[in-house]
């Protein structure tokens, strides 16, 4: 029992270090009865060896010998960050990664910009935890002039009656008329969008340009590359005391 114990591993975890998705995307799997160990339905925190065999939507899951993957990806509009079979236009299916990725948090469909793609599921983790407090620098541009009140607000932090919260103090610069950047350090649902109607404007477009240390830079729109061994040395500094 005792060598049992020391080489188990929670399924959710099993699941998200195979590159099949997130620990909390395969909570909700499990749930669903998408999970299937040695033939029966998964149960919610099991645990599991080496030895088991586990069936992902009818298909067998292994993380051995898994070469990690991390890619940066231009997203256009209309592409749904979700690695969901039954969305038409999911991020998944569009790229046709020949391994098993999924997408490192979300950027909604109506806006585009970089977002990575992964098959390691702790990296996930400790970039998408809000307390770790990393950041995504986004270009914005609103229907309407924007002034210096608009600027102040929206950095010192807005409030969102949707949410009952206050947005996090932020970087915010304007670039022209109409158009700003903005860095944040937390991601709620929707949250730019959300924070400039509070203010009375509505955004007509929103790009995401920088994660962490990765930026989109000159990436054509629909295209990824693999994220380079430099970035990747960088990255991994940045994420050292991250939790997960």
């Amino acid at each position: 029992m005792e060598a049992y114990l020391e080489e188990s591993i929670r399924l959710n975890k099993y699941l998200s270090d195979a590159g099949v998705c997130s620990r909390r995307a395969a909570d909700k799997a499990i749930e669903e009865g998408r999970v299937l160990v040695n033939g029966k339905p998964a149960e919610m925190g099991m645990r599991i060896g080496s030895a088991y065999e586990v069936l992902f939507d009818g298909k067998p899951v292994s993380n051995a010998d898994k070469k990690p993957v991390l890619i940066a990806y231009n997203k256009p509009v209309g592409i749904v960050c979700t690695a969901e079979k039954r969305e038409k236009n999911n991020i998944i299916d569009h790229i046709n990664y020949p391994e098993r990725i999924y997408p490192i948090g979300r950027l909604d469909k109506d806006s585009n910009g970089l977002i990575l793609l992964t098959n390691q599921g702790d990296l996930v983790n400790k970039i998408m935890r809000a307390a770790n407090a990393h950041e995504k620098e986004y270009i914005v541009t609103v229907d309407k002039d924007i002034d210096s009140d608009f600027i102040k607000k929206m950095s010192s932090g807005v409030y969102l009656d949707e949410l009952e919260v206050t947005t996090r103090k932020c970087q915010v610069e304007k670039l022209s008329k109409r158009t700003f950047k903005i860095v944040l350090t937390q991601g709620l649902n929707r949250q730019i969008r959300r924070m400039c109607q509070m203010l009375g404007y509505r955004v007509r477009s929103l790009k995401r340009v920088r994660i962490m240390n990765i930026e989109l830079n000159d990436l054509q729109e629909d295209t990824y590359r693999d994220v380079t061994e430099a970035e990747l040395k960088v990255l991994n500094k940045m994420l050292e005391g991250s939790r997960n």
